[in-house]
């Protein structure tokens, strides 16, 4: 291999790994970076032509690709999740699919002039939206809960239903085209249906076996399902011809669907792979796309578009909203969010060049096609969408609620007397004890890590704007207080003492993180905990003319510590050891305070209990 080979494939890594940089830092989906690179590097400074560097491996290499990408959307796809979603999200699955498939085949045909079998195609690929693009321009318009949860699921749960969508087709174009008559193409793809079908369960049945039996050492669950994944994908295509996407999709449903099988950790490996196998995939792919093949669809690409973006959208909206409590603005406004991504991209150039082997000359216009309406969803989408949230009065209002890293006992009570006063609290925690007490606690609560991928797509943030670092786990702790400050900002990143002096002194935490610590006036999680085991509970305490914050002080002489304060504008603001605090009449506050303040103990059989009007959270 020469030199010049080497360099340029290690070139793409740096550049994959540059652009989801970018994206991370101006938090817009990657995917329109990895485009514009591939774009950069090939047709317009020609110093990548994928072609001549990878030769007959290069669609192969694109096919296990896409075989990756594919099993791991669906293993995010589970029957309860689909079920707990509300009505609109069960309607906009199936109604939107159909919508979007038929309008998007119907413009293609006629627009294009091209075949039924690649216009169908193309129907069937620009339905899928995609956590991957969704979730990012979620964060950066923040819209209203609803409007959030609704699109944020759809994007879960339609990136492997329009995946599966496609490979059907597909495969139902392949084996239309190698039958000589009817009665031949239905056995073709019949037979291809039910290979996928009973391969990929069998499959996922037996990797779903070896996982929750752990008759794989837990260093292999990751590299061990990839592997044999790819294995059962190459088996099926060699059974039947084109069925290997079918078989891993079906595969990583049936997993997903099976108890007790722990693929949390598979889809946190699927990071790793994101950044270096599938980013590179997508800059390789733009790298192909000719300017040439773009200029000659001319106006009615624009037609394309402008139907899908400007018909079928709003046609599957309206249609799936019925019988929901929407009103006209926030159907307007989820009209109008409907990015393609990742899946969009990799199945079209699969498709478009197993087409053009069989003998569809307009499968061509497929890859320019897709990737054009990629970069136009997204790039329109994501400076638009703000904008019009606020015109539409659907955007979320500040972002004053709390992430908690941490489900343990003080994590859920100061949850709790947060959530009674009406700020929106999210608790996170990869102790599955504590995420289950949490819940019964009727707590909002995410089980996992709070930094990894399947977070981004996951954890639901609205209204979140800050994070209270509450637990044991320094590394982790770490860890989400880098991530959130990047995200939150300065001054909404709050964390507790390390407590341990000469441990501080001997590894000095970064300048960044000791910025953050002095939560709740400096003191350790140790020490929380200690309280809370002795019986400290979290209060709420309003001050008036009659009940001072002087008084408050007194009557629990000076034992409860305070958490957070509410001033009369109904601001929350959490105290900090560098908070310089004048309470008055009008604030409310929220203190961990003793079983039984020790004036009560004094007086309990003397008279009525002080004044102040104290609750329990």
């Amino acid at each position: 291999m020469s030199a010049n080979v080497v360099l340029l494939l290690a070139s793409i890594g740096v550049l994959s790994l540059f652009c989801q940089w970018l994206a991370w830092r101006v938090r817009m989906p990657a995917i329109l970076f990895l485009l514009a690179g591939g774009i950069a590097a090939g047709p317009l400074l020609h110093w990548l032509e994928p072609q001549q560097l990878f030769g007959d491996l290069l669609f192969p290499l694109v096919s296990l690709a896409v075989a990756v990408i594919l099993f791991e959307g669906s293993l995010t796809l589970r029957y309860q999740e689909i079920k707990g979603h509300g009505r609109m999200v069960r309607n906009l699955v199936p109604i939107g699919s159909i919508v979007t498939c038929t309008v998007g085949t119907l413009a293609a045909h006629w627009a294009l002039n091209i075949s039924w079998e690649v216009a169908l195609l193309f129907g069937a690929i620009c339905i899928v939206t995609g956590p991957t693009v969704v979730a990012p321009l979620l964060r950066s318009v923040k819209p209203a809960a609803k409007l959030a949860n609704i699109l944020r699921w759809e994007g879960i749960i339609i990136d492997p239903v329009g995946a599966l969508l496609a490979v059907l087709v597909f495969e139902g174009i392949v084996s239309w085209g190698q039958g000589n008559v009817f009665e031949h193409s239905l056995y073709i793809f019949g037979k291809t249906i039910v290979i996928g079908i009973v391969l990929g369960g069998i499959a996922g049945w037996l990797t779903g076996v070896a996982l929750r039996k752990h008759l794989l050492p837990q260093y292999l669950h990751n590299a061990g399902t990839l592997t044999f994944m790819l294995g059962i994908y190459a088996f099926s295509n060699e059974m039947a011809h084109e069925s290997g996407l079918l078989t891993v999709t079906v595969m990583g449903i049936w997993m997903a669907n099976m108890k007790q099988v722990p693929i949390e950790s598979i889809l946190e490996f699927k990071e790793s792979l994101s950044v270096l196998l599938i980013s590179a995939l997508f800059i390789i792919l733009a790298a192909r796309v000719e300017f040439t093949a773009i200029a000659d669809l001319g106006w009615p690409l624009v037609t394309v578009l402008a139907v899908l973006m400007f018909v079928a959208r709003p046609i599957s909206i309206f249609l799936s909203a019925i019988g929901t409590t929407l009103n006209w603005r926030e159907k307007l406004f989820l009209s109008w969010i409907a990015p393609r991504g990742i899946v969009a991209a990799a199945v079209s150039a699969l498709f478009a060049f197993q087409l053009q082997k069989l003998g569809y000359e307009s499968a061509g216009v497929l890859v320019p096609l897709v990737f054009i309406l990629i970069i136009a969803t997204v790039t329109l989408q994501s400076l638009t969408a703000r904008p019009v949230a606020r015109l539409l009065k659907v955007a979320e209002p500040a972002d004053y609620g709390f992430l908690i890293l941490g489900a343990n006992s003080v994590a859920r009570q100061i949850g709790q007397a947060l959530q009674k006063v009406e700020v929106p609290v999210v608790l996170t925690d990869t102790n599955w004890e504590n995420v289950r007490q949490a819940r019964m606690d009727n707590l909002n609560v995410y089980f996992g890590n709070p930094v990894s991928e399947h977070a981004s797509t996951h954890l639901d943030l609205t209204g979140i704007g800050n994070l209270l670092v509450i637990s044991p786990y320094k590394q982790l702790n770490s860890l989400a207080t880098y991530h959130f400050l990047d995200w939150f900002g300065n001054g909404s990143v709050y964390s507790l003492s390390e407590g341990d002096q000469d441990q501080k002194a001997r590894h000095q935490t970064a300048e960044k993180i000791q910025q953050t610590r002095g939560l709740f006036g400096d003191v350790s999680y140790a020490k929380l905990a200690s309280l809370v085991s002795k019986g400290y509970t979290v209060k709420t305490t309003q001050l008036s003319d009659a009940f001072s914050y002087e008084d408050f002080q007194a009557q629990y002489e000076n034992q409860a510590l305070l958490l957070f304060v509410i001033d009369p504008r109904e601001r929350i603001q959490a105290v900090t050891s560098q908070s310089n605090l004048k309470l008055d009449k009008g604030w409310m506050l929220l203190s961990l305070v003793p079983p039984q303040p020790p004036k009560e103990r004094k007086e309990k059989d003397a008279g009525p209990e002080p004044a102040g009007a104290t609750a329990t959270a």
